[in-house]
């Protein structure tokens, strides 16, 4: 089993590992959250999205088991993604952690083949911790005796905390800039450099930090004991990749049917503000078209911390409430984090008025701010 901690590119990284795991032939578990559109996107058997049938009947007897007693929606749907996993065949399980770390439920494996932690960054703060220190502390929970730890590169005290986890557990480490390193080659390639050296065609998913996604799902695979890849395997997979709302462009629906000549609509589910730097490095080489926003948020995320390095790169923004969600910012709230971040910002009504507001002959519209506003359009446009 590999576990994957960290604050951003959980679930990119699995998408790498997954994808050049089978394009060796090997078959992978994976269970990943949150969903974005229906919640089998979360269990793979064997490649596969669960089926109906299977994951009604997983939930029935861990419901039965359970006898009642208190449990939370992410516990039980996990012991059904274990139950799945551990009835059914393949080479290895890739799980990702839902929350944190330390008291995650994922968190129960006593030695998995290999541990990630990608970068760490503040957010979750209410569930965290205030600091890098702190957050990195319930992260590096995942690390056990014996295993080796994959690390992504690190802010200084997020890596000395993680150090000092794997010390007092004798765990090998494996770090970004130490034992392995990744980088755009010169033909905008990816050249990885660890036990082996590497070079790739890029990376499947748009976005400078793709690459080091990419890299460190390529370092876990070095740790990997009796796995086998070849350069040929990991270049087809490295294309291969798919992972949705991750800077993807939507070129068909009925939302894109509506937009005037030449206008583009990308999506994205980054939600803090690691998040928003990491898609403000990326629009910036948007030079040739204008970029309009349409956005929405969790109230437990800082709005105008995401928005600060997207304001100078774009126009103007659509704030929205995200449909069907409780917690979301309202359109107005959202709006108002946007004129604190600098932005010139209105409210919509819904998320086909916000694209329709934004949307110009010969520009760009971004949907961003969260994974779960990115389903609802993922959703809204079939």
């Amino acid at each position: 089993m590999v576990h994957v901690a960290g604050t951003n590119g959980k679930g990119s990284t699995i998408a790498f590992l997954r994808a050049f795991l089978e394009a060796a032939g090997y078959r992978i578990h994976a269970y990943t959250s949150p969903h974005l559109v229906r919640f089998h996107e979360r269990i793979r058997l064997a490649g596969r999205l669960i089926e109906e049938k299977h994951l009604a009947a997983l939930l029935e007897e861990c419901e039965l088991f359970n006898r009642g007693a208190p449990i939370t929606f992410f516990e039980i749907t996990t012991a059904a993604a274990l139950l799945g996993f551990a009835r059914a065949p393949a080479d290895i399980v890739l799980l990702e952690v839902g929350l944190g770390g330390r008291f995650d439920a994922t968190n129960i494996i006593a030695r998995p083949a290999v541990t990630i932690i990608t970068p760490i960054s503040i957010d979750h703060q209410h569930f965290l911790g205030e600091t890098i220190a702190a957050i990195a502390f319930e992260k590096s929970g995942i690390i056990k005796p014996g295993s080796p730890a994959v690390v992504a590169a690190q802010l200084p005290e997020a890596e000395a905390v993680i150090e000092a986890r794997a010390t007092a557990l004798g765990a090998t480490l494996f770090r970004q800039g130490r034992e392995w390193n990744v980088a755009r080659g010169a033909d905008g390639g990816l050249a990885y450099r660890g036990k082996r050296d590497l070079d790739l065609p890029p990376p499947g998913l748009a976005g400078e930090h793709q690459y080091g996604n990419a890299g460190t799902a390529l370092a876990a695979l070095e740790c990997l004991d009796g796995f086998k890849l070849g350069a040929d395997a990991l270049a087809r997979g490295i294309k291969a990749v798919e992972w949705p709302a991750r800077l993807q462009r939507l070129t068909k629906g009925p939302l894109v049917s509506a937009l005037p000549q030449d206008c583009e609509l990308w999506l994205d589910g980054a939600h803090n503000a690691a998040g928003g730097a990491a898609l403000a490095r990326f629009v910036a080489g948007w030079k040739d078209k204008p970029v309009r926003l349409v956005f929405g948020m969790l109230k437990t995320h800082d709005a105008a911390a995401f928005l600060k390095p997207l304001a100078p790169l774009v126009e103007e923004l659509a704030a929205v409430a995200i449909p069907r969600e409780a917690n979301s910012l309202s359109a107005e709230e959202a709006a108002n984090a946007a004129r604190c971040a600098g932005l010139r910002a209105s409210a919509s009504p819904s998320l086909a008025a916000a694209v329709k507001s934004t949307a110009r002959p010969y520009s760009r519209v971004l949907i961003c701010g969260s994974l779960y506003l990115a389903g609802r359009v993922l959703e809204e446009n079939g």
